[in-house]
C-alpha cells in the first residue's frame, strides 16, 4: 500500500507546475478583492468573467488541498485509494485541457483535399465522424483512466455545406458549443489520408485521398468593436447553400475579407444576409485569435487559405480500410483496429494520446 500511496504522491506533485498551482495562490486574493469591489457589475461582462475565473480557481485549490491531505495521511484503506485515484485522474484530465483556449467552443473546417470524388466522400465520412463524436456524449463509455470529459450538453450546427458534384462534400464548417470543446478537438487539426477500394471506381482500384480539418476556439462576438470597419471588405452574393429556394435566389451569402491580415471567410447557409454576417464576424474573430496566438507558419498559412488541399507528405492520421483496417496517428503512434468505430466517432484514445504527447502545444 506504501508504494501506491507513494506513486499517488508523485502523480500529484507532478501536476503542481502543470495547473499552475502557485500562480493560482498568488492570484486568488486579487480575485476575492475583485469580486467583492463596489462597481463590480457596472461592467456586467467584465463582472462574469471575474466571478467564473475564480469560481474555477477555488475549485482547483480546493481539490488539490485536499488531495495533499489525504496523502499526508498514514493510514489509508483500499477504498480510499481508489477513491484519491479517481479524484486525481480528473486533476489530470483538468491540467490536458488546461490551455489558453482549451474551455471555449470550436469551429471545425474540414475541406476535401487531393483525390477526386473519394476524397469529397472521405470529407463527408469524416464530418459524420465529428458529429458523432459529438452526439456520443456522456453516453461513451471509456475504458478506465481514459479521457471521459462529458460532452452531453455540447451542442453542434451545420455553418456551411458545400457538396461535391458527384458525392461528399467539398467543404463543411461546423459551429461545436461547449465546455472544452477546443481543447478535445484541436487534436484534429491536419491532414487526414483514407486508403481503401475506391467506390467511385470502375474498376475497384484501391484508392488513396485526403481531407484537411481545421479547428479553431470560437471568440465571443463581444470581441467585434475592437475590428476596424475600415480593415474589412464585404461582399454578398447569391447562396448555393442549403434552405431551398429563398437561399438559392437571393443575395444572402457573405464574405468578409479582413485586410490587414489576408483572412477571408464566407457563410452562406442561412436565409438571412444578416444571420450569415453576424456567422461570419463570429468565424473570422476566431481566426484573428488563433492568428495571434499562432507560431507554426504552416497552420497560418492554412487559416489564411494558401493550402488548399490536404496531400502526401503531412498528413497526421491514416485511415486505411484495405488491404487491412487500421488508424494510425503519425504524432503519438497510437493506433486500432477499430476503423468502423473510429468512423462512428470513438476518438477518445486518439483525443487523450495527443493531449499527453509532446505534440500538443496549448493554446
Amino acid at each position: 500500500m506504501a508504494t501506491e500511496l507513494d506513486n499517488l504522491g508523485e502523480r500529484l506533485q507532478a501536476l503542481g507546475p502543470k495547473l499552475g498551482i502557485e500562480a493560482k495562490r498568488i492570484r486568488l486574493p486579487e480575485l476575492e478583492a475583485a469580486s467583492q469591489a463596489s462597481d463590480l457589475w457596472e461592467d456586467q461582462e467584465k463582472a462574469v468573467k471575474t466571478m467564473s475565473e475564480l469560481n474555477e480557481l477555488q475549485a482547483t485549490l480546493s481539490q488539490w488541498d485536499d488531495l495533499e491531505g489525504f496523502l499526508g495521511m498514514v493510514e489509508l484503506s483500499e477504498d480510499d485509494l481508489i477513491s484519491l485515484d479517481k479524484e486525481l485522474t480528473v486533476l489530470e484530465q483538468k491540467a490536458l485541457l488546461s490551455g489558453v483556449h482549451d474551455a471555449r467552443g470550436a469551429i471545425l473546417t474540414i475541406h476535401a483535399g487531393t483525390g477526386g470524388v473519394d476524397a469529397q466522400d472521405f470529407a463527408e465520412m469524416l464530418e459524420r465522424m465529428f458529429l458523432r463524436y459529438v452526439e456520443q456524449g456522456s453516453t461513451e463509455q471509456p475504458e478506465e483512466r481514459t479521457l471521459s470529459v462529458d460532452r452531453h450538453n455540447w451542442k453542434v450546427d451545420i455553418v456551411e455545406r458545400t457538396r461535391g458534384e458527384e458525392a461528399g462534400l467539398k467543404r463543411a464548417v461546423l459551429e461545436i458549443q461547449g465546455s472544452n470543446a477546443f481543447g478535445l478537438l484541436k487534436s484534429e487539426a491536419g491532414v487526414h489520408r483514407l486508403v481503401r477500394m475506391s467506390p467511385f471506381n470502375a474498376k475497384g482500384l484501391r484508392q488513396t485521398s485526403f481531407a484537411l480539418v481545421e479547428v479553431i476556439p470560437e471568440m465571443d462576438a463581444s470581441a467585434a468593436a475592437n475590428i476596424d470597419e475600415k480593415d474589412l471588405r464585404i461582399d454578398v452574393f447569391r447562396s448555393s447553400g442549403k434552405g431551398g429556394q429563398g437561399v438559392n435566389t437571393t443575395d444572402s451569402a457573405v464574405r468578409l475579407t479582413h485586410l490587414p491580415s489576408g483572412l477571408v471567410v464566407s457563410v452562406q447557409n442561412e436565409r438571412s444576409q444578416h444571420q450569415n454576417k453576424a456567422t461570419a464576424m463570429k468565424i473570422l474573430l476566431s481566426k484573428l485569435e488563433r492568428l495571434r496566438l499562432l507560431q507554426d507558419a504552416e497552420e497560418t498559412a492554412i487559416l489564411k487559405g494558401e493550402f488548399k488541399e490536404g496531400s502526401w507528405g503531412n498528413q497526421i492520421r491514416s485511415y486505411v480500410m484495405q488491404p487491412y483496417q487500421l488508424v494510425k496517428d503519425h504524432r503519438t503512434e497510437y493506433e486500432t483496429s477499430d476503423v468502423q468505430g473510429v468512423l462512428d466517432g470513438e476518438l477518445s484514445g486518439f483525443i487523450e494520446a495527443y493531449l499527453k504527447s509532446d505534440s500538443n502545444i496549448s493554446a
